[in-house]
């Protein structure tokens, strides 16, 4: 397949370009770097990869064919949206409706790269598929909350009405190597702060919960559904459920670091808890976590470590 990654130089979309490449694809790799990173593809030397420096909310051509266009392009961490609230806004409304419109044209297939936060603050546990959410849309957070409920509202839109052949990702919590050391999700944060023995800051009083899945694990689950004929939303993500708490108290223990635990306020809008049912992935993607959380956080510990060398 020729492909379009748009975010393909943030962390989950260059581990996906990396992937395709490995799967004999060829990749066209698009991101205005606002949030993603050069050093982060710098690595592709393959004559299958293209990369473009483009504003997916602004007009885009592509010449020839187009087999799969993959919607990645957001700030992804609270940083980031909050720091950019008006282009999270506009890569999920403009940029989805761009790239849909590109995907009509070439007649190609589409994917996009929705999350677990179209759940808000959720009142169920785990959250399904069918679970409409709770959340603020005028929040701090809505920004990036409803971009992406938005941005599933016009994939259907496009599938039900010019038949665009479509896929909805929801990505819950994916952790690995090529997270940002300052993006304030909480394992870089953590990580980095053990490494360097200063207090490790978790928010409230810890007992929030996450699901915390591999990058390796998160982004086989997105190709597999790539290669299916699924339209209905999918959720990939890890069905081990941690609280910060927990989680602070491991990388303190696997880093073997001398960092006390301190406490900062909870922010507007954290979620109480995240965690997937993942029933569906499993049944019809075949799909299920492989990497414990232990490994997967060993491995990108060891990364940081050979970052700051």
């Amino acid at each position: 397949m020729r492909v379009l990654v748009t975010g393909g130089a943030g962390f989950i979309g260059s581990h996906l370009c990396d992937l395709l490449l490995r799967k004999g694809h060829r990749v066209i790799c698009m991101d205005n770097l606002i949030t993603g990173s050069m050093a982060n593809i710098s690595h592709i030397k393959s004559e299958e990869f293209q990369f473009y420096k483009h504003d997916v909310s602004e007009y885009i051509e592509v010449e020839d064919r187009l087999d799969y266009i993959l919607h990645f392009a957001s700030p992804a961490s609270p940083i980031d949206y909050l720091r950019l609230p008006i282009q999270t806004l506009k890569v999920g409304a403009l940029g989805t409706h761009k790239t849909l419109g590109l995907a009509k044209k070439k007649r190609a297939s589409y994917l996009l790269a929705s999350s677990s936060e179209i759940y808000g603050d959720p009142l169920v546990n785990p959250q399904h598929e069918d679970y409409c959410g709770n959340v603020d849309p005028i929040g701090p957070r809505g920004v990036y909350d409803e971009a992406k409920r938005f941005a599933e509202a016009m994939v259907m839109a496009y599938h039900r009405v010019h038949g665009v052949d479509t896929r909805i990702v929801r990505i819950f919590n994916t952790y690995g190597e090529r997270m940002k050391i300052d993006d304030g999700r909480a394992v870089p944060t953590f990580i980095y702060q053990a490494l360097l023995g200063k207090p490790i800051t978790v928010f409230g009083d810890g007992s929030q919960t996450r699901s915390l899945c591999y990058i390796t694990d998160t982004i086989e689950g997105i190709y597999k559904l790539i290669c299916s004929n699924i339209n209905d939303p999918i959720n990939i993500g890890s069905e081990e459920e941690i609280t910060i708490l927990e989680l602070a108290e491991r990388i303190i223990k696997l880093t073997r670091s001398k960092s006390k635990i301190v406490h900062n306020p909870l922010p507007v809008d954290d979620p109480k808890v995240r965690r997937p049912d993942i029933t569906k992935a499993k049944r019809l993607l075949q799909w299920e976590v492989k990497v414990s959380l232990d490994d997967g956080l060993r491995m990108t510990i060891d990364w940081f470590k050979n970052l700051s060398k």
